[in-house]
């Protein structure tokens, strides 16, 4: 009898587990809004063909299903146009051409349309590992992009890039540049600017506890946080925790992106946190001059 009682209990927990990581979670997803804005244009600005799935998935996804369900509604105002801005080809294999294929493909899965989609192929804006980018050259590329759509928020890596990639990190060196001086070529305000917090090694790759955790500490009010459990707390900044079909989504997508799997991005793809949760703070620019 105590085993079966046993066994009755580990299918009680399996059933409560897979539960749990059904159903996506967002909270304080309105920061992204601009209520002094007619449209909230969203900007994605990533460096590599793959960004876009392998750390970006859960927000994308998240703000697609908040479209939808608005649109059933009838519920039309305020909700985001997505754009997709890559300032690379990923050509440091050589294999630029195959990689913007691959790209686009994966913002297909995505849920951002041809007519807000951009990939940049510069010789200064190259693949490279060992590389920082031009904080110039990124404010010259994407400047032009935000004027012509309307963007009114920017989201990006952090400084710390996430996998510390020098790529990943000049992307809000170059955007904080681009904003700090924004309104002494513009009259309309700058755009704002959210980065994806990096997290830990051990935090990073927790597999399917990140959305177990992440949930739960949503709904204790950021109490597995407070208790040094998780990663530094964030209050009222954005948070999306995908479901287990924003999951297979987001692996749809990286299943594009043919040419990259190799096994330790099958790996990161099964441990990932990325692949489940992303949270977001607002970085304010500072005045600097021309």
């Amino acid at each position: 009898m105590a085993a079966l009682a046993h066994i009755a209990w580990f299918f009680v927990l399996v059933a409560f587990l897979v539960r749990a990581l059904q159903g996506p979670v967002q909270s304080n997803f309105t920061a992204f809004q601009d209520i002094n804005a007619t449209e909230t244009n969203i900007l994605l600005l990533t460096a590599h063909p793959d960004d876009e799935c392998m750390f970006f998935a859960p927000t994308l996804l998240g703000l697609r299903s908040l479209v939808q369900r608005s649109q059933k509604i009838g519920q039309f105002t305020g909700m985001p146009n997505l754009h997709s801005l890559c300032l690379s080809v990923g050509d440091a294999d050589g294999l630029g051409n195959v990689r913007r294929e691959e790209l686009s493909r994966s913002l297909d899965v995505l849920g951002i349309t041809e007519d807000r989609r951009q990939v940049v192929d510069r010789p200064d804006l190259q693949d490279d590992i060992t590389s920082y980018w031009d904080k110039d050259v990124i404010l010259q590329v994407v400047e032009p992009y935000i004027i012509q759509h309307n963007i009114t928020l920017i989201l990006t890596f952090d400084l710390h890039g996430i996998s510390n990639h020098p790529n990943h990190k000049s992307l809000p060196h170059g955007a904080l540049h681009l904003l700090s001086t924004f309104q002494q070529r513009h009259s309309v305000p700058p755009p704002r600017l959210f980065t994806l917090i990096s997290h830990s090694i051990v935090d990073k790759y927790v597999g399917t506890l990140a959305p177990l955790l992440a949930k739960l500490d949503l709904l204790l009010g950021g109490a597995i946080q407070r208790y040094g459990l998780g990663p530094e707390p964030s209050p009222g900044l954005p948070v999306f925790v995908s479901g287990t079909r924003e999951y297979f989504e987001a692996l749809r997508a990286m299943l594009q992106h043919k040419s990259q799997l190799v096994w330790f991005r099958w790996l990161y793809v099964s441990f990932s946190r990325y692949m489940w949760v992303n949270e977001w703070m607002e970085l304010l620019p500072q005045p600097e001059e021309v």
